[in-house]
């Protein structure tokens, strides 16, 4: 089989590519710089570098949304320069496999599809995978198997609940927040609570640094500077752990209701299945500390936390592209439209 192939994981946050060629995974975050209203002038995580920072003139945005592609065009041009300078000018004639979240309309999933098919790379084959069966295949779990497996992908913008078995999903819940929506309850905490202003990067280094699913351990601080609402000048302040843990239990605890709603509507039998498995955590936003410590307390149920949470779908790609047992998990869009 060739080695022309890529596992691309198209996430809010960062943008996770297999290749299998040199056999590692390339992560950069998912940003895009522009100017002149549509020129592009840094990508990944060079871009992320003047995101809070850049001038008017240098516009910082971030082209997935929600789980979905929200600017087609500069994504499309972000990914085939980040695939080009990473695969040495041998991207034309490759295969690739998408994943795409589940409960996201046809015309949604035909935006993954086209950002490759429609591009200069000029694809000899571009398939779609399910993002939970993916992520089930790079924990190691055998999907084809009639055993039911329950994973709670975290990222940035959305948080994916499914329940899988015989390599289809049973049970899925897609929720429109994630990561981001943590960090901007820290941002709005602490302007309530201190009178101080901080940036989304400032916030996301906290929920990393302090942020706790139990309220335990909570004696860790860190000193952050932004700016004083009351005299408008740049100011030092130490944060403590328990400050981030009340600005973000609101939002774990909603996750914690959402798999909880997941569970009562399983069938009795994969649920025998879960409890002897227990439940797998993934997504960037699954290595806030202690969470699978909160799942358990919330659940009764054993929670698996896995190496490089973040880079679990590009992993169960490359495996399923790769591997005839798994092959049969991804599909073609025109195929599965038009039949």
């Amino acid at each position: 089989m060739s080695n022309n192939i890529y596992g691309i994981d198209l996430g809010t946050s960062n943008l996770k590519v297999y290749c299998k060629a040199i056999g590692k995974i390339l992560n950069e975050k998912n940003t895009i710089a522009i100017v002149n209203k549509n020129q592009m002038y840094a990508y990944g995580d060079a871009a992320y570098a003047m995101y809070e920072k850049a001038p008017e003139t240098i516009h910082v945005t971030f082209p997935i949304v929600n789980g979905v592609i929200a600017d087609f065009a500069n994504m499309q041009t972000m990914i085939t320069e980040f695939l080009e300078k990473h695969s040495k000018g041998k991207i034309r004639g490759a295969e690739f496999i998408v994943a795409v979240p589940t409960d996201i309309t046809e015309v949604e999933k035909k935006a993954f599809y086209d950002i490759f098919s429609q591009s200069r790379m000029k694809p000899h084959s571009v398939l779609l995978c399910e993002k939970p069966i993916a992520d089930a295949v790079g924990l190691g779990l055998d999907v084809n198997q009639p055993t039911g497996a329950m994973i709670v992908d975290i990222g940035a913008d959305t948080t994916e609940i499914s329940v899988i078995s015989l390599g289809g999903l049973v049970l899925s819940d897609l929720l429109h927040f994630g990561g981001n929506r943590i960090d901007e309850s820290i941002i709005s905490h602490i302007k309530r609570t201190f009178n101080l202003v901080i940036g989304q990067k400032t916030a996301k280094a906290l929920k990393e640094e302090l942020g706790s699913g139990i309220e335990a351990n909570l004696d860790k601080s860190m000193v952050v500077v932004g700016r004083d609402v009351v005299s408008g000048l740049p100011i030092e302040m130490e944060i403590s752990a328990q400050v981030v843990y009340e600005a973000t239990k609101d939002n774990l605890n909603a996750i914690c209701n959402s798999i909880k709603m997941i569970l009562e509507r399983t069938p009795p039998e994969l649920a025998k299945d879960i409890i002897h498995s227990g439940i797998y955590i993934t997504g960037g936003a699954s290595m806030i500390s202690d969470l699978d410590t909160l799942f358990t307390q919330i659940t009764n149920i054993r929670v698996n936390k896995c190496e490089n949470p973040e880079e679990s779908v590009a992993r169960g790609l490359i495996k399923i592209v790769s591997d005839e047992k798994y092959r049969h998990l991804s599909f073609n869009l025109k195929t599965r439209m038009y039949k």
